[in-house]
């Protein structure tokens, strides 16, 4: 069973900590995606449990294995980079059987395990192409078949599609998913972009400063954001804010308009508290263009300041408060800027923020 389990790890280079002692159990065929800005300690920890970077503090176990002190190469893992690490000289064939015939592997099984790995990808009509002869995305995959070929424990992805175009992006996150079920073993992926954490998660591990923010089903994260930092980072277009403060079961802006207090929130939001009311795009929409009926919706009014088609749906930037805040109109029609539109806001599913903390008051 490939579960790996981090017991108060931590990493310091000198006297700078950057990762902070953070508890974190992966189950076995798992996938969990490490997610947070630049210089998070993501992939840190990625390294960490592949045994590149030593850790300072705590335990970390693969399969029930203490790994600590063991390399890289005795931990049974096949690490994955973005910059594809593969071998100009040799062919598909060749890089693919690479690291079996290093490890003195009989060439039969080089062959067999490397035609499996070419199979599961789909990369048996190039190999014995060089990698100069492959696209972006098909020079990826002879890096996961690499991965592939030993079989290991768990594998390891650290930010494997950062440099590939949008349209490749897509292309390779549904590679990797597929890998996930063919394969069925644990994997921990490492990611700056939320978009690809969504998509491809188990569970998605938010990072800041070295810390574990909080952990759970892209949903979970999604709907039930313990703070403003989680709830501006998972999403696409980040939840909106604005000043308020609660007041008499209402929450009143600056400029003295009102929004009702979600319903289940009412108990925790005594009159006076500063808070930031927190909103997604989806549930602010011009009368007629939202989703679906929208329960307990609030009417506002809302001046465009610029609309941005995007097909199926049209992202307005708008004001409330003087705070800029995104709607969207499903079913879209042209806008104008300048145009004031009819609006409804759900306000069942909005959300407030401890104004001095950051924290949901959920």
């Amino acid at each position: 069973m490939a579960d790996v389990s981090l017991k108060n790890v931590s990493k310091s280079y000198g006297a700078v900590k950057v990762v902070h002692g953070i508890d974190l159990e992966i189950a076995h065929d798992e996938f969990v995606v490490l997610v947070g800005p630049s210089g998070c300690g993501k992939s840190t920890t990625l390294r960490m449990i592949a045994g590149l970077e030593d850790i300072s503090g705590g335990e970390i176990a693969i399969g029930g294995n203490v790994v600590n002190d063991l390399p890289p190469r005795k931990r049974n893992i096949s690490m994955v980079f973005q910059n594809y690490a593969l071998y100009p000289h040799m062919t598909v064939r060749e890089n693919l059987g690479f690291g079996l015939k290093i490890a003195g592997r009989p060439a039969a099984e080089i062959e067999a395990k490397t035609n499996e790995a070419a199979d599961i990808l789909g990369l048996q009509p190039y190999l014995d192409r060089t990698p100069a002869a492959l696209s972006g995305g098909q020079r990826q995959r002879v890096a996961m078949g690499r991965a592939i070929v030993r079989h290991p424990d768990v594998f390891l992805f650290d930010e494997p599609l950062s440099n590939l175009d949008a349209k490749l992006r897509t292309q390779m996150r549904v590679e990797i998913k597929k890998l996930h079920r063919k394969v069925k073993t644990t994997i921990v992926y490492v990611t700056h972009d939320q978009v690809e954490a969504m998509t491809l998660a188990d569970r998605i591990v938010i990072m800041k400063d070295g810390h574990i923010v909080q952990t759970g089903t892209p949903l979970d994260l999604f709907e039930r954001p313990v703070n403003m930092f989680v709830a501006t980072f998972i999403g696409s277009p980040p939840m909106n804010l604005v000043d308020g403060v609660i007041d008499g079961g209402k929450v009143r802006f600056g400029d003295g308009s009102t929004v009702p207090t979600p319903g289940d929130l009412k108990a925790r939001a005594e009159n006076g508290r500063k808070v930031k009311f927190g909103f997604r795009a989806e549930d602010l929409t011009p009368v007629g263009h939202g989703l679906a009926d929208t329960v307990n919706a609030a009417p506002i009014d809302l001046t465009i300041n610029l609309a941005e088609p995007l097909g199926s749906e049209t992202l307005l930037l708008t004001e409330i408060a003087g705070a800029e805040v995104q709607a969207k109109m499903f079913n879209p029609r042209p806008i104008k800027p300048g145009e004031t539109l009819p609006c409804l806001l759900a306000t069942d599913r909005c959300h407030l923020f401890d104004a001095a903390t950051g924290k949901t008051l959920r």
